[in-house]
């Protein structure tokens, strides 16, 4: 039983060696899949892991605390730490196009409630009371004086 664990082990190493390799249609794989995005083999798992939406420094390095996975190469991670990865990461966090759409459903909602944030969010003005007098000039360029919604209600 132990040398089946071994063998297989070393096949899931073999074949990840391989993936890395090969390539598809003249595009090369370069990177291990965990969540929905593709992490590059060349940095180490703290920085390659900031390469998933919605996964930051501190978050990155929570991960492998909690998983209790040096900060080495991504190349260099074993069969048995790259499958608690995908599992830890993809059970626990929402990230990738999910977190997306969980942002843009929250948005849309808010322009639904007519709330300020959501007042801000349609005419495309800051939102979290930064100052418009001097900044955001780029976001008040295709704005006029009156927007079109301020317009309906003056009518």
């Amino acid at each position: 039983m132990l040398g089946l664990r071994c063998s297989v082990g070393t096949l899931s190493d073999v074949g990840h060696r391989l993936l890395q390799t090969t390539t598809f249609h003249g595009i090369r794989v370069q990177g291990i899949r965990v969540g929905s995005a593709e992490i590059p083999d060349h940095k180490r798992i703290a920085v390659s892991l900031q390469s998933i939406y919605g996964i930051g420094r501190s978050r990155a390095r929570q991960i492998l605390s909690e998983l209790n996975i040096d900060n080495k190469l991504t190349r260099e991670l074993t069969g048995r730490e790259l499958m608690a990865l995908r599992e830890h990461v993809s059970s626990t966090y929402v990230i990738g196009e999910d977190l997306r759409r969980c942002i843009n459903a929250d948005i849309t909602r808010l322009k639904g409630l007519q709330c300020y944030k959501g007042i801000r969010h349609e005419d495309k003005l800051p939102c979290r009371g930064q100052r418009t007098k001097t900044n955001s000039r780029t976001a008040k360029k295709g704005i006029t004086a009156v927007s079109e919604r301020h317009r309906a209600s003056y009518v």
